[in-house]
């Protein structure tokens, strides 16, 4: 069954035919537990100084924060008939995400939840996969995902039911004239098999952490290795800023100075900054500054979407540091 969106959208079917991205992905609410020791003990009741429950998912992430950039946005999903399933998608909606082609299945698993628990550096992440690995070809609609101009998949390795289709997904949406960009995000099993020789020939942009490239690639120097096989390889170096390898070039752009609140959804919400600039035709330099500044804005509050629902808060970030991020040596 797909949810209908709001009586309130009052977009034609006509604007629905000219959508900028379309978004194949996972959708599930985040449990971020701040403030427990690194070691959890067993057998006992631990006590977290702060909980934030929001959207979460690498895709949902991306996707909500690339509409409230400005760019129209759908989404193809599975979620469960359940009460995580209204949270998510409520807020996709409010962020102006077509969620016309997301299904709602009332058997299997139920919609998917991530616990992360923040630590100094890092974090732990645990996932209860749910809908978002038995999202299957039969699910997506391809005649209304080829009606956008660009085709996005994140966390391709959470999709197992998907997975052996992906290449032939890709390859379609190339065929029909769409530009195409992935973000494999993490491997839960760590093999990172089945990205190069099938699908990366169907992808023109390629977004990375430094980690996930070089264990994608198979050697240390993953860039080197990678860049040949995209137009646009985007590598993402988290405090250290980005950047872009393409026709043979390499480009930087430092990352924003900030004191971070919460890490959760950066890297998504910098695929978005990049994506919004990269289909305005804008030079690899503004895209990377402008996925800094977006990616800046997301550690500013807790979760990966809350700081861009604010706004005000959106509006003056980004004021006080777009121009600064494009003039940044």
């Amino acid at each position: 069954m797909e949810l209908k969106q709001d009586s309130d959208d009052n977009r034609s079917s006509d604007s629905l035919k000219r959508l900028d991205v379309a978004i194949v992905g996972e959708i599930n609410p985040d449990l971020i537990l701040d403030g427990l020791p690194r070691e959890l003990a067993e057998d006992r009741e631990l006590l977290a100084s702060g909980c934030t429950l929001t959207l979460g998912g690498s895709s949902s992430i991306l996707a909500h924060n690339l509409a409230l950039l400005g760019t129209s946005v759908t989404f193809s999903a599975r979620v469960g008939d359940d009460h995580f399933a209204d949270i998510c998608l409520r807020e996709l909606v409010r962020a102006g995400v077509n969620v016309d082609h997301v299904v709602r299945a009332s058997g299997g698993s139920g919609t998917g939840v991530t616990v992360i628990l923040p630590l100094a550096q890092t974090r732990r992440i645990l996932t209860f996969p749910g809908a978002m690995s038995e999202l299957s070809l039969e699910d997506l609609d391809l005649d209304f995902i080829a009606s956008a101009s660009h085709f996005h998949l994140s966390s391709l390795f959470l999709h197992r039911k998907l997975f052996p289709d992906i290449p032939w997904l890709f390859q379609q949406m190339k065929l029909r004239g769409l530009t195409t960009s992935l973000d494999t995000n993490d491997d839960p099993e760590d093999r990172w098999q089945g990205v190069v020789d099938r699908i990366l020939p169907y992808v023109d942009v390629f977004f990375g952490t430094e980690e996930d490239l070089r264990k994608i690639a198979g050697v240390d120097q993953a860039e080197e290795f990678l860049a040949p096989r995209v137009s646009v390889l985007v590598v993402k170096r988290g405090a250290r800023g980005a950047s872009a390898f393409s026709a043979g070039r390499r480009y930087d752009s430092p990352a924003l100075r900030l004191d971070v609140v919460d890490a959760v959804g950066a890297g998504d919400t910098f695929d978005a900054g990049f994506l919004h600039q990269w289909l305005h035709r804008e030079p690899l330099e503004r895209c990377l500054a402008y996925g800094n500044v977006a990616g800046g804005l997301s550690v500013t509050r807790a979760g990966g979407t809350t700081a861009f629902r604010d706004q005000a808060h959106r509006q003056s970030f980004f004021e006080r540091h777009w121009q600064e991020g494009v003039l940044a040596p």
